[in-house]
This record gives structure tokens, C-alpha cells and sequence, in this order.
């Protein structure tokens, strides 16, 4: 083989090997990439199907339902509410009218949470929240009156 084709083969192969490389990296981030949607949105069937993400609200007051270590409960945006289980231990700052994210796909209208995520202070909500509850309060005022808790 001449030097110029020597040359062209290992090109080649380098570009094969940076482009398989590059494509398993994107393929990676793409499945681990967890998107935030508020309770009105996966009402709207804007959040994905049979895909993980984020869901983000209030726990409804008097919803939270425990069956040794299954936790069922319900999480509104003052505007829609999404039914939520948990199997596992919930954070310690979980609590009826408080802030919280919870992981997982949704099933049939059910949210299967694989984690569940608490606000860690009186005054922080996280910002995904946060906005969900502030544009469903523009929407519905008369239910951002009745809301539990701050932002």
C-alpha cells in the first residue's frame, strides 16, 4: 500500500473512532437529560411519555396516604393536581402544603416517583417550582389565594 493510502486508511479510521465516540457521549447525556414539569403541564400531556422527568408543586394538604414505606400523595400547581406513589423512605422536611420534586414517569395519570426531593428551608423553593406556581397563579387567581406556603 503506498504511503498516501496508508495515510487515507488511518484518516479514516480516526474519524470513525472521534465520530463512534462523540455519538456514544451524546447518546449518554440524552438518557440521563431529566426535564421539570408542573402539574399543568402533565394535565396537558406535555410531559414526555414513558421517559423520566421532574415533577414539581405542593403536596396537597390531607393527600398524603402511607402504607408502610408506600406513600401515596398528591402534588398541584393551585391550578391541576397529579397523583403521585413513592415507595421508599420520604426526606425528612416532606410535610402536607410544602414544596417538593418528585422523579419518576408517569403511568396511566399516576405518577411512580422514584425520588422524592423536599424543600430544605422555610424560604427556599426551587426555582423550576417556583415559576410553575407563579404562572398557574396568573392563570387561576382566585386559587393562588387559597395556596399553602410561600414561594
Amino acid at each position: 500500500m503506498k504511503p498516501r493510502h496508508q495515510r487515507i486508511t488511518i484518516a479514516a479510521v480516526l474519524i470513525t473512532l472521534v465520530a463512534g465516540a462523540v455519538a456514544l457521549v451524546l447518546s449518554a447525556f440524552q438518557s440521563n437529560l431529566v426535564f421539570f414539569y408542573s402539574p399543568s403541564q402533565v394535565a396537558l400531556d406535555q410531559a414526555p411519555a414513558r421517559r423520566t422527568f421532574r415533577l414539581g408543586g405542593l403536596v396537597v394538604a390531607g393527600s398524603v396516604k402511607r402504607d408502610g414505606v408506600r406513600v401515596a400523595f398528591a402534588v398541584t400547581d393551585t391550578a391541576k393536581t397529579i397523583p403521585v406513589q413513592f415507595e421508599g423512605i420520604l426526606p425528612d422536611l416532606f410535610k402536607e402544603g410544602k414544596g417538593v420534586v418528585a422523579q419518576g414517569q408517569l403511568h396511566d395519570g399516576i405518577f411512580i416517583a422514584k425520588d422524592v426531593l423536599a424543600k430544605h428551608d422555610e424560604n427556599y423553593m426551587p426555582p423550576e417550582a417556583a415559576a410553575a406556581l407563579q404562572s398557574a397563579a396568573q392563570h387561576n387567581p382566585s386559587a393562588a389565594a387559597a395556596r399553602v406556603g410561600g414561594l
